[in-house]
């Protein structure tokens, strides 16, 4: 994920009740953040030549599922914009985008090594819940050799960055000027 603008978003929380629990509603309202890649530019650029390393070898819809679904559990609305459209340019369908944010639902939709690497991401992802689980480490162990595990693991650590800096900043979706 490249960025190259700023936008001016940022979100207002509030609080509404709904059957008995607290939610909270987005609403935007205009309050400028830095351009993360002008304001720090030797950051933005190894952080840009890391995603370039970690992708390497890797299958591109691969690389795509992983960073769509740390993006869904993350939500990113930018990340996840831009790479649902980038898989489809990658000739990715409908079904299994659609099916992303529920594949244990849907196992059939992937292949058991994408499923592997679904699971990590969610745990990497949300690795301040539980942790990552010996099991789901086995099971991604089992399905990519050292070299391809490592780089699934890059990936994961590469999207979640993405994503935090596109939440911090308030990148719109839709805005991805790559």
């Amino acid at each position: 994920m490249v960025m190259t603008t700023n936008t001016t978003h940022t979100m207002n929380a509030t609080t509404t009740m709904n059957a008995g629990h607290t939610t909270s509603a987005a609403h935007t309202t205009t309050n400028a953040r830095i351009n993360f890649a002008k304001a720090a530019p030797k950051a933005f650029r190894a952080l840009v030549g890391f995603d370039i390393a970690a992708r390497e070898g890797l299958d591109p819809a691969l690389v795509e599922l992983i960073q769509i679904r740390a993006s869904h559990l993350n939500h990113c609305a930018y990340c996840l914009h831009m790479h649902t459209n980038d898989a489809r340019k990658a000739g990715e369908s409908e079904d299994r985008l659609h099916m992303v944010a529920v594949w244990r639902e849907a196992p059939h939709f992937f292949t058991e090594k994408e499923r592997a690497a679904l699971a990590l991401t969610e745990s990497v992802t949300l690795v301040a819940d539980d942790g990552v689980p010996d099991d789901v480490y086995a099971e991604a162990a089992a399905r990519f050799d050292d070299k391809e595990l490592a780089q699934v693991l890059a990936l994961i650590f590469a999207i979640n960055t993405w994503n935090r800096v596109a939440l911090a900043t308030a990148k719109m979706a839709g805005t991805d000027e790559r």
